[in-house]
């Protein structure tokens, strides 16, 4: 694909006007995503690749910065009128890529559209102690939760602000294929199964896009996102195993860029069905398991052990949680003692989506300290129906990795591990009571008592099992200057380039 860069000390625009200050710019950033979007609608999906495109296109009402603290964005600022009640000041400078200004009433919508069971979000369960948004001044919008709500923000973070005007002009479908936001990019074309191209706003309120266009395209195999960056075809690569990065290490032209992400790697014990009912038997899991080794031998030292449902970069993460280290001597006694609650095979199930060699790994240092064990691959959609099925049907054992987004502790905790979420094989009355506690009070110290509480419980009993915390890794062009951050958002005009 040819890369244009400007010729002329000022890059013109559509309306014929310069602009300055990009003289000798790179016109255009070439990213390589592993899958087009399934959908450039913000609220009617919820992917990796997707959020890369749309997040440059939609505002939201706060953001966070490059340190993963919450500030403004479309709201300047907001208050608590009440445990239930949060008003937010609006910007009143903001408008959309067609021209008509942002309003309370754009944000009121979109909020009440998300959370609307009809339009039927896949973010929903992210959103559903809101109860309402509206306008409450010229220009300002008051949202009421169901109780305290200390996520909301965090929440808010990745709910993006849709135009009403829009939106109820053109219909759910046709908004998807020609989104209208606010952000500091705007859509300009989407050719299915190749790529998605943005152009640079360049009336933005905030800080404006270094490049004037961006152009994601679908590359699904990693190799040949690798090779587009050796040919200088591609200025960005996501989603590179520790040994396709290490092809770039040393290579001209090219670079490493890698965070460690809020993402949690984990295995989830079945504590409804054997051999797992077995408590014994769920904590010689843990005994068996090498975390250090698998982070060193098979992730290239990127990722990091965890021992809770959280890393550092969680509110709710609580510092000094023991876990049961590997020791695989120990493991043994327990499945021996065991006897024949040991003795039948034990289905490990997971899915392509996951790296494969981590399971093979996991099944491994399984069997050796006793437990039969043999893997079973679905694909992901069949993966995510097992995993959220009845308790008593859902697999004795199972890999995932989870991430919220909102780098809070109930992100995690609360579908992993409550009675009342689908994707819990769990029903404990203690946990449960915890998880409410810390999820309807807005005091920090409550909270952070309760996930301590939750994380102990955890690492004794083993409802689910903490692996490690996952990084991302890029690959990049020498030339681009721009850090990953731990929530994994690719912001465009935080990117620029330096020749």
């Amino acid at each position: 694909m040819k890369v244009f860069r400007a010729l002329a000390c000022a890059a013109l625009i559509s309306g014929g006007m310069p602009v300055f200050g990009y003289a000798a710019a790179k016109d255009t950033i070439v990213i390589d995503l592993v899958s087009e979007p399934s959908s450039l609608d913000p609220q009617k999906q919820w992917n990796p690749d997707s959020y890369f495109v749309y997040r440059n296109i939609f505002d939201q009402l706060v953001s966070r910065d490059d340190k993963g603290e919450i500030i403004p964005s479309i709201a300047q600022s907001w208050a608590y009128k009440s445990d239930s009640e949060i008003a937010f000041t609006l910007r009143s400078d903001v408008t959309f890529h067609d021209g008509q200004k942002l309003t309370p009433e754009d944000v009121a919508f979109s909020i009440n559209r998300i959370i609307d069971k009809k339009f039927a979000s896949p973010q929903l369960s992210q959103f559903n102690k809101i109860l309402s948004a509206s306008v409450s001044g010229a220009d300002e919008v008051t949202i009421k939760t169901d109780g305290s709500y200390p996520v909301l923000l965090s929440q808010l973070v990745k709910l993006s602000i849709v135009p009403k005007h829009v939106v109820e002009k053109i219909g759910n479908d046709a908004f998807n294929l020609a989104p209208v936001g606010s952000g500091p990019y705007r859509f300009d074309k989407w050719q299915r199964g190749v790529d998605v191209v943005l152009v640079r706003n360049d009336g933005y309120w905030g800080k404006k896009g270094y490049f004037q266009r961006a152009d994601f395209r679908a590359v699904p195999d990693a190799a040949t996102r690798v090779a587009d960056l050796k040919a200088g075809s591609a200025d960005l690569a996501v989603t590179l195993d520790p040994d396709l990065a290490a092809q770039l290490t040393g290579a001209g032209g090219v670079q490493v860029l890698t965070a460690v992400t809020e993402r949690i790697a984990y295995l989830k014990l079945n504590t409804t069905r054997p051999p797992f009912n077995d408590v014994n038997l769920r904590r010689a899991v843990a005994f068996a398991v090498d975390r250090q080794s698998i982070i060193e031998g098979l992730l290239g030292g990127y990722d990091k052990p965890v021992s809770q449902l959280a890393s550092p970069e969680y509110a709710g993460y609580v510092s000094g949680i023991k876990d049961l280290s590997f020791d695989p001597e120990q493991a043994r006694q327990l499945v021996q003692q065991a006897g024949a609650n040991a003795a039948e095979p034990i289905a490990f199930l997971t899915s392509p989506t996951f790296d494969q060699r981590i399971v093979q790994a996991l099944v491994q240092q399984l069997s050796d300290v006793g437990f039969k064990v043999h893997v079973e691959s679905v694909d992901f959609a069949t993966y995510l129906q097992r995993v959220q099925s009845e308790k008593t049907k859902q697999p004795a054992i199972s890999f995932g990795r989870w991430s919220c987004a909102c780098q809070d502790a109930d992100g995690i905790s609360f579908p992993l591990l409550h009675t009342s979420s689908s994707f819990s094989a769990l029903s404990d009355p203690k946990i449960d009571t915890l998880l409410d506690a810390a999820r309807n009070t807005l005091d920090k110290q409550t909270r952070l008592a309760a996930y301590k509480d939750v994380a102990s419980i955890v690492a004794k009993d083993i409802p689910v099992l903490p692996l490690y915390q996952a990084a991302v890794i890029y690959g990049a062009s020498d030339k681009l200057k721009w850090t990953p951050t731990a929530n994994e958002s690719f912001f465009l005009n935080r990117a620029s380039w330096s020749e």
